[in-house]
Parts: C-alpha cells; sequence; structure tokens
C-alpha cells in the first residue's frame, strides 16, 4: 500500500494513465442535473462518449437546491441536528441524481452502473458533516469500466471506519472527482458547472470580467476560499498533492473554460506578484459571543464541521466569521452561548500570490474603497489575498471599483488570459 497525501490507494497503485486509453473523470454539479431534462442531457453527452470509445466515470451532485432544502428540513427539526443523522440525510440527494442518470443512459440504449460513495470504495474518517478522505478502493468502479458500464459515482459522500455514511462538507463532490481520478491514477479531471469558466470576477456583477484560459492551483485554491463559487477548496488540495489538472467547463455550451494546473516553471518576481482575480461572498456574517476563548470557538465549530475565519477578541467580547457557515449552523456549533449576528455584511477579496511582498496592493485597495466611501468593518490579509467585510448593500459596487482598478478592461480580441501574470 502506498500513502499519498489525504488518500491511501490500498490496491495496486495505478501508473499516469494519460490520452486515449485513459477513462474520462468527469463532475456535474447541481445546476447541471436540476431537472429531468438537464439530466438526460448529462446522459447524451456520457453516452455520445462512451460511444467514440472512452471510458466515463461521472461524479453526480444532488440536483438542484435539493441539498439546502434537505439541510432546511433538519434545522426545521432541530436546531442541533445530531450530526450522523444529518449526513444519513444529506447524502440521500447524490443518490436520487446517480440513479435517475443511470435510468437516463438506460433509456439511450447504453448501460450503466450507479455506485454510492460507499460502494466506490470512498472511504473517510469518522469525522460527520466534513469528513476528511482516507482511502479511495475503486475496484468495483474499474470492473464496471471493464464490464462496459459507465460508472456513476454519487459525490459528496463516502464511508467510516465504523461503516456511517458520512459527507465531505459543502461543495464536496468536486473533492470526490478530483479524488476517483488520483484514485484511477487519471491525470485530468473535468468539472462540468453552470458557468463557462473563471473569470477574474463573477461576470453577472462585473459585465467586463475577463476568462482565464488557465490558472496555477494555488491561484484557484485562493479564488475558492475567497468565494469564487466554481470548485471546492479542498479538490484544489487534492490536485495539488495528486498531479491532477483541473478543466473547469459549462455544461450547457462548448466552450474551452479553464484549465487549472500545477505549476510547471519558476515564475519571476514581477509574474508572481499579479493580481489573479477579485472574488466576493455577498454575505458572511461576522458573529459576536462574550466570555468564550477563541480556542473554544475554533474547536465548537470544527466539530460541526466549520472554519473560524477572522478572529477579533476585545474586551470580553470576540468577533468571529465562519466562511461559507450559515447563522443557524454557527449557532448550533456553539450552542449555549449567546451568539449576536451581524447579518448584512459580505466580504471582498483581492487574490495575489505576490500580495506579501507587494504592499501597495493592500494600500491601492483600501484607498480606493476609502475615496468611494465604502467603509471595511474587518481587513484580514493572507499571503495570497486581501479580504475586506463590507456592508451587504455595497458588495457588488465594492467588486466591480477593485476589478476596475487591477484588471485592465477587455480590449479588442483581448478575453483569454494565461494565469494572474497577464491578469495583472
Amino acid at each position: 500500500m502506498s500513502t499519498l497525501q489525504g488518500i491511501d490507494r490500498v490496491e495496486d497503485d495505478p501508473h499516469p494513465i494519460t490520452g486515449t486509453a485513459a477513462p474520462l473523470v468527469w463532475k456535474f454539479g447541481g445546476t447541471s442535473v436540476a431537472d429531468h431534462a438537464r439530466l438526460r442531457a448529462v446522459a447524451e453527452r456520457m453516452v455520445a462518449a462512451q460511444r467514440a470509445g472512452r471510458g466515463v466515470v461521472a461524479v453526480l451532485s444532488a440536483m438542484g437546491t435539493s441539498t439546502d432544502e434537505l439541510s432546511a428540513l433538519a434545522y426545521a427539526m432541530s436546531s442541533r441536528p445530531p450530526l450522523r443523522e444529518l449526513d444519513a440525510l444529506l447524502a440521500v440527494g447524490e443518490s436520487i441524481s446517480c440513479a435517475l442518470a443511470s435510468m437516463a443512459v438506460a433509456e439511450l440504449g447504453s448501460h450503466a452502473v450507479s455506485l454510492t460513495g460507499p460502494q466506490a470504495g470512498i472511504l473517510t474518517d469518522d469525522r460527520h458533516g466534513n469528513a476528511r478522505l482516507r482511502e479511495i478502493r475503486p475496484r468495483r468502479i474499474t470492473d464496471a469500466l471493464d464490464q462496459g458500464a459507465i460508472v456513476l459515482v454519487t459525490g459528496f459522500q463516502g464511508v467510516s471506519g465504523s461503516g456511517d455514511l458520512t459527507t465531505l462538507g459543502r461543495g464536496g463532490s468536486d473533492a470526490s472527482a478530483v479524488a476517483v481520478a488520483a484514485a484511477l491514477g487519471v491525470t485530468e479531471c473535468e468539472i462540468f458547472t453552470d458557468v463557462p469558466a473563471v473569470f477574474t470576477a463573477d461576470p453577472r456583477v462585473v459585465p467586463g470580467a475577463r476568462r482565464l484560459a488557465s490558472l496555477r492551483h494555488e491561484e484557484m485554491l485562493e479564488m475558492a476560499e475567497a468565494g469564487a463559487g466554481v470548485l471546492q477548496p479542498r479538490s484544489v488540495e487534492l490536485a495539488v498533492a495528486h498531479g491532477v489538472d483541473i478543466h473547469l467547463r459549462s455544461s450547457f455550451s462548448t466552450g474551452e473554460g479553464t484549465w487549472i494546473r500545477r505549476e510547471r516553471a519558476v515564475f519571476e518576481e514581477s509574474e508572481t506578484s499579479g493580481v489573479a482575480g477579485i472574488a466576493h461572498r455577498r454575505h458572511e456574517s461576522l458573529y459576536t459571543v462574550r466570555d468564550v476563548p477563541v480556542a473554544a470557538v475554533a474547536t465548537a465549530l470544527a466539530e460541526r464541521g466549520l472554519t473560524l475565519g477572522a478572529a477579533v477578541p476585545g474586551e470580553g467580547a470576540l468577533r468571529f466569521s465562519a466562511p461559507g457557515a450559515e447563522p443557524a449552523e454557527v449557532a448550533a456549533a456553539l450552542g449555549g452561548a449567546a451568539v449576536h449576528v451581524s447579518e448584512d455584511l459580505g466580504t471582498v477579496s483581492v487574490v495575489s500570490l505576490g500580495i506579501a511582498r507587494r504592499p501597495d496592493i493592500v494600500v491601492r485597495a483600501l484607498a480606493a474603497l476609502d475615496e468611494a466611501g465604502i467603509a471595511p468593518r474587518l481587513v484580514t490579509t493572507t499571503p495570497g489575498r486581501l479580504t475586506v467585510h463590507v456592508e451587504s448593500a455595497v458588495v457588488d459596487d465594492a467588486v466591480r471599483l477593485l476589478h476596475g482598478v487591477f484588471i485592465p478592461a477587455v480590449g479588442a480580441g483581448d478575453t483569454d488570459l494565461e494565469g494572474s501574470a497577464d491578469a495583472a
């Protein structure tokens, strides 16, 4: 058995497979399988690839917003639902998608096998709500491929050592797909979503946002952690660890999309200090608790599969954020503590791997916000980004402002960028 970061492949470790000999590993997000018509379109795409001579392994998310709807059912029943039972409930959505997609494939005259995470050999630790991958045992996947089947794998879920269903956190189907690709020895994973590519900002907010033809893994990780919802951060970490290139593209068009690749060369100082893009979360609450140590807050959040973001201790009070978490989840994590929620805030982030060496990026961003009368409520920096909390009502304005400061306007025929060096 070889031990890899995040995944132990307990069967014969496959050598990397490339070219037409490699099975295609695809992931389809919730919007891509949101209804029967879209599931049929996904089935048609898979059958066409198989008839062209390729093996197909597809990881599917739950249909549309069904995971959110299941979560709402849970919190309507209990303010603090047991995590084991919450996982059992939330895992249902992906199973429905795979079963229906398999039926759609059968209607097209081909054969598909749907596998749950446990059946596909996705083994995790015992942490419910935010489980970590431990082993991938893809024997049933490879056997089904050898028998000529399209293999459909439920994303977002696995099985713990004690035999319980576990889930991999928000967006966990992305991690499932990259992990399956790594376990099969495949060097590429295509993720189909409702956006055509990764852009320098959300094009629904910034009409002039530019498509990024490629990004380094590290840049995509920063974008994802800052709120760019196209990929789960953990999936990018797995891709880095196992040498998997991610091709993100639209389910609804044939556009080239964006490649997220391993860094393949030594970059000059000027290249690594460019701004990759502007990411945002329109809603990210700040929470205040009194007489609770920051370590206790971090522990309580982690037990519910949540992550502590910024934390500002004060006299008897602690202000903190929990990126990506809903207020009900934070309240459940802290149990009996009185939690005050500021729900009128969001975040805007300037993503740049060179920000630690370029303090002028921080200065320019804060000066531009000040001149526009946008007052940050909290400012944090990491080696890869600057993040400001502002009122939710002005998040879009702040995104457009900072994009204009750091990203050149698109000129005629100038819409695709290769990494951050050309985006600064």
